[in-house]
Parts: structure tokens; C-alpha cells; sequence
């Protein structure tokens, strides 16, 4: 449906398009087009025209499984874990010796 919808937009147009081709070839495709496409298709306000002209249960099922492609494929950042404080121990990792 973006892909029907960007005809006025050139830069989206090619994104939908290369995401189609993925599909049409039997590829996964890859989260950063995907990603890239909603992001022109929000900018250029063509997501607001689906919304104005679907409804809601129509939209939600038009965009939901691009956003949970996403989800599913983005890599998800290592956490930092926070450096222990001096003055609190770690009760998971405290020494517990001195518990009778």
C-alpha cells in the first residue's frame, strides 16, 4: 500500500519499491529499508492519508507487521550495567560469610 501511495514521492517510491522487489524474490527484507520507508512515509505524510482513509483495524493492519518485522529483525544494543556503588554492596554478588 505505501507503494501505491508514494507515486508523488520519488525518494519514497524507491525505497517501497526495492522493499517489494526483497518480497517478490522470496528475500527477507532487511529492517533498515524498512525502517527508512516509514520514516519517508511519515515525513512526506502519506502515513496520515492511510490513516484518513482506512480505518483503524485496516491501518493498524497495514503498517503493524512492517513495524514487528523491524522489531524482530533490529539488533538490540548491549546494555552497560552500572557500576556498583562502594557504600552498597551487590546483594547478588556481596559476601555472604558473614551471615551466621
Amino acid at each position: 500500500m505505501i507503494l501505491t501511495e508514494s507515486g508523488t514521492h520519488p525518494g519514497l517510491a524507491w525505497i517501497a519499491q526495492s522493499a517489494y522487489d526483497e518480497l517478490a524474490s522470496g528475500r527477507e527484507v532487511p529492517y533498515p529499508i524498512l525502517s527508512d520507508m516509514l520514516e519517508e512515509a511519515s515525513g512526506k505524510g502519506v502515513l496520515r492519508a492511510l490513516q484518513q482513509r482506512y480505518s483503524a483495524a485496516a491501518y493498524d493492519a497495514m503498517l503493524m507487521p512492517i513495524c514487528e518485522e523491524i522489531g524482530r529483525q533490529k539488533p538490540v544494543p548491549a546494555r552497560r550495567r552500572p557500576v556498583p556503588s562502594d557504600s552498597t554492596p551487590d546483594p547478588l554478588t556481596a559476601d555472604i560469610s558473614y551471615v551466621r
